[in-house]
């Protein structure tokens, strides 16, 4: 579930992923992300800001990306992520 915080951002921390799991992305509460592809850990790592639904990315490498939330969906660039359930 994604849910807003009190200035209307869109709460995006945890684990999102395409739904094959293939990419995996973890929009962690520090502002940073992690991204692993296949077997291949921190294959992308950087920094994101949210402002509403959008996200702004801006990689360890220095190019940058964008998303938005539409329907519980992060649309990032041309991957669709879904949020993963946190595992108790």
């Amino acid at each position: 579930m994604v849910s807003a915080t009190e200035d209307n951002t869109v709460d995006v921390v945890g684990m999102w992923a395409t739904a094959d799991g293939h990419i995996r992305q973890e929009l962690l509460a520090n502002g940073r992300y992690d991204e692993a592809r296949g077997t291949r850990r921190s294959a992308y790592t950087g920094r994101y800001t949210v402002t509403g639904t959008h996200i702004d990315y801006v990689d360890d490498s220095g190019f940058t990306a964008t998303g938005d939330i539409r329907d519980g969906v992060l649309y990032h660039e041309h991957l669709v992520l879904y949020r993963q359930e946190q595992q108790a």
